[in-house]
C-alpha cells in the first residue's frame, strides 16, 4: 500500500477511535498488523505517536470557552463554593498525577512485556464487557446504583476522592495496552456517582494533560538514539 494512503487510513482510524471507549492505540496496532506493517519499525512507531498530537490539539480548541471560564473563576469557582483543592482544574491535575506517577514507575518495571496483540485484543474485549455491565446497571437505576443518594451533576460538585479514584482507574490504560482510557475513566466516573455527561466531560478534561504527557514521553523515547546507533 502506498505510504500516503496508509497515512490517511491510520489517521482516520486515530481520529475515529481516540475519543471513543475502544482504545485508539489497539486499533492502530491491529490495523498495522493486518496491513503487514512492521510494528517494530521506528518510522511507523514514531508515526503512530505523532498523529495523536492532532487529537490532543482539538481538545483545548473544543473546550476553549469552558477552560477560559474555569481559569477566570479559579480557585473559588463560578458559585464561589470551591477551594484550590476542589476546583475542577485542580481535580484534573490530581487525577492526572494519580495516574502519571505510578504509570511511569510501572512502565519502567513492566516495559514491553504486555505490548502484544493478544493482550491488546483481550483488553478490548474485557473493557467492552465491563463498560456494558456498568452502563446497563447505571441505565436501569438512573445512576442511583452508584450514587449513594447523591448524584454528581456538574464538575463543580466533584470531590478529591472522585478525582483520585478516576485517576487510579485510568492507570489501567497505561499498564495494559488495549485498555481504553476513555472506557476506564467514564466507567470510573459512573461508579463514583457522577452523571454520564459529567463523567464524559471530566474524562475529556483529564485526557488533555494525560495524552500530552504520554505522547511527548513516547516521542522522546522513540527519538532517543538506540544502543549501537550513532547520535546525530
Amino acid at each position: 500500500m502506498n505510504d500516503y494512503v496508509l497515512a490517511v487510513v491510520l489517521g482516520v482510524i486515530e481520529g475515529l477511535t481516540e475519543f471513543l471507549p475502544v482504545s485508539s492505540t489497539a486499533h492502530l496496532r491491529l490495523t498495522e498488523a493486518l496491513l503487514g506493517i512492521d510494528l517494530g519499525d521506528p518510522y511507523w512507531k514514531t508515526f503512530s505517536i505523532v498523529i495523536q498530537l492532532g487529537a490532543i490539539l482539538c481538545l483545548p480548541i473544543y473546550f476553549w470557552g469552558r477552560l477560559v471560564k474555569l481559569v477566570r473563576f479559579f480557585p473559588h469557582g463560578s458559585r464561589g463554593d470551591r477551594t484550590v483543592a476542589t476546583h475542577p482544574l485542580s481535580l484534573t491535575l490530581i487525577a492526572f498525577l494519580t495516574t502519571a506517577i505510578p504509570a511511569f514507575l510501572l512502565t519502567k518495571i513492566i516495559g514491553k512485556h504486555l505490548e502484544s496483540l493478544f493482550v491488546m485484543a483481550a483488553s478490548l474485549i474485557v473493557g467492552g464487557v465491563v463498560m456494558w455491565v456498568v452502563d446497563a446497571i447505571y441505565e436501569r437505576s438512573q445512576g442511583q446504583a452508584f450514587a449513594r443518594g447523591f448524584i454528581t451533576e456538574t464538575m463543580e460538585e466533584m470531590s478529591v476522592g472522585q478525582a483520585v479514584w478516576i485517576g487510579a482507574c485510568q492507570l489501567l490504560s497505561a499498564v495494559f495496552p488495549g485498555t481504553s482510557r476513555s472506557m476506564a475513566t467514564i466507567t470510573a466516573g459512573e461508579l463514583a456517582g457522577m452523571t454520564r455527561s459529567v463523567a464524559l466531560e471530566f474524562s475529556f478534561f483529564l485526557s488533555i494533560p494525560t495524552m500530552a504527557a504520554a505522547t511527548l514521553y513516547d516521542l522522546l523515547k522513540s527519538l532517543r538514539p538506540r544502543a549501537g546507533e550513532p547520535s546525530a
